[in-house]
């Protein structure tokens, strides 16, 4: 059988770690051209390496997501090198988990800059080629906290409610173009994510949640539907949760 994203191309943010490098792996292995960014440039060759050594095809564009000059050389060079953009993954996020009284401006402007400026930015620089080519896949990787709101994280929620509705607001300006639009909203997942800001070692590996490999997954499958049918939205949780 085919691998199903031959010959496509996908843009993945962050994609040094986590949700991120796994789902460049799943994609991938499906067959699919990857154009990775993020700061850790080390991190992006080893995962551009292993890339090739499977098979594929990988660029790397080394940047901070918060800037513009990243979003339009990321999305040049997928057109320039593949020939044209097909998937944007749009998963670059911080959490600082905190009381609202103990959350400085300077949290809430990082967290709102990586979490939703980013998603526009990429997004914005996307959305006309794929306009004229009358196809493509956007993903918002959001999360749980964009669904419903939880304690100790309000601006956090902020940050991943304004992708959800970026989402569901795209998915009707833009399926008229023949471009899908949807959100991946997981629970707690098993990264280095927040560690130091929130959340610690100890408390990641005792806590049961889902792996990126299970998010990637949902990834995938949102990337491979049928031209006639899209996913608006997935909501992922451990099967290890709580009943209540």
């Amino acid at each position: 059988m085919a691998a199903r994203l031959t010959g496509k191309t996908a843009l993945i943010t962050g994609a040094s770690a986590g949700i991120g490098r796994a789902s460049v792996l799943a994609l991938a292995a499906e067959g699919a051209n990857i154009v990775i960014t993020a700061r850790r440039a080390e991190r992006l060759q080893e995962l551009a390496a292993k890339i090739v050594a499977l098979g594929g095809k990988a660029e790397i564009v080394i940047g901070d997501v918060r800037e513009e000059a990243t979003a339009k050389a990321c999305v040049a060079r997928a057109i320039e090198v593949f020939g044209a953009l097909d998937i944007l993954v749009n998963n670059t996020g911080i959490g600082i988990y905190k009381n609202l009284a103990d959350t400085t401006l300077a949290d809430y402007e990082v967290m709102f800059d990586t979490n939703v400026r980013s998603t526009f930015l990429f997004t914005r620089h996307a959305v006309p080629h794929m306009i004229e080519r009358k196809q493509g896949t956007i993903l918002m990787i959001s999360s749980m906290a964009g669904v419903y709101g939880f304690a100790g994280e309000s601006v956090y929620c902020g940050t991943k409610f304004a992708q959800v509705g970026m989402a569901q607001a795209l998915d009707k300006e833009l399926r008229p173009h023949g471009i899908k639009v949807g959100a991946i909203c997981p629970g707690g997942v098993k990264t280095e994510f927040a560690l130091g800001t929130g959340r610690t070692e100890e408390i990641v590996e005792k806590s049961g949640w889902l792996e990126a490999e299970d998010v990637a997954g949902a990834v995938l499958l949102a990337c491979t539907q049928s031209p006639g049918a899209r996913i608006i939205e997935i909501q992922m949780r451990t099967m290890n949760e709580a009943l209540c």
